[in-house]
């Protein structure tokens, strides 16, 4: 993973740079265009969802404004940009370094599938944005039958279908975490980064993972970030112990994924302490 995202966003600017010095020998006018070709790619898709995860982007544009228009090219989206298959622009889906995918993936969908397909083709680098594009969140209590679309009835992560390389979870996610990992993604901060790629290979989308998999084993120090993270207030707090409301969970994982004790290697903890 280290090796793609070194080629994504940092080794794509050495193979450019030998390029770059050729071009200002020959003629100095166009120094610019090399440098614009070197940007990382970046491509938005929203799927199925409530487009809170695009709400929580917009409030970091007094952030991003330099990011956005200075380090990266978004080159594929209908919201930050208007260039979709067979929308405005876009004839067909550019080549992208990372594309943000938001939302859950209908089954019932055949452009939605495609879409999602035809982005794991293109990407250098898949992004889960937000818990229904990780886990399905709460569009996998759809049942079918519904207005507009009564026939859209299966919602899936987009893990099911392609492989993803990150995740930022959260219901919706949070600004400063969108903020940070865009920064360490121009930066190449794979230090920073990784949780996020840790994290899209986990299944634990509940409250009760944090039950089975914290408490029980003995790791809960009682800090309280699950019930802070948790959006639907389903996890509760007693003498310094986090309980779950299973009517109020959507199975967004934001209590797991938090959680400081989550991502510690419990097969090694066992075997130092004898458990």
């Amino acid at each position: 993973m280290f090796d793609k995202l070194k080629k994504a966003f940092g080794g794509s600017k050495e193979e450019v740079a030998p390029k770059v010095e050729e071009k200002v020998e020959a003629a100095p006018a166009p120094e610019a265009a090399p440098a614009a070709s070197a940007k990382p790619r970046i491509g938005y898709i929203h799927l199925s969802g409530c487009t809170g995860d695009a709400m929580s982007l917009t409030e970091n544009y007094d952030i991003l404004s330099t990011v956005l228009t200075d380090l990266v090219d978004i080159v594929y989206g209908q919201t930050l940009v208007d260039k979709w298959v067979h929308g405005t622009y876009a004839e067909e889906m550019p080549e992208m370094d990372l594309c943000l995918i938001e939302g859950s993936v209908c089954l019932q969908d055949e452009h939605s599938v495609q879409e999602l397909l035809m982005a794991r083709e293109k990407s250098g680098l898949i992004c889960a944005f937000g818990s229904c594009a990780m886990t399905g969140c709460f569009t996998t209590f759809a049942r079918g039958g519904q207005q507009a679309q009564p026939k859209h009835e299966s919602f899936a992560p987009i893990s099911s279908l392609v492989k993803v390389d990150l995740a930022l979870p959260g219901c919706p996610v949070a600004p400063e975490m969108i903020a940070n990992a865009v920064v360490a993604l121009c930066n190449g901060d794979l230090e920073y980064l990784q949780p996020a790629m840790d994290i899209a290979a986990c299944n634990a989308g509940c409250g009760c993972d944090v039950m089975t998999n914290i408490i029980r084993n003995g790791l809960c120090t009682g800090c309280g970030t699950c019930a802070l993270a948790c959006p639907t207030r389903a996890m509760g707090f007693t003498e310094g112990r986090p309980s779950c409301d299973r009517d109020r969970c959507i199975k967004c994982g934001s209590c797991y994924a938090m959680c400081p004790r989550a991502w510690l290697p419990i097969k090694r903890i066992k075997e130092e302490t004898g458990l």
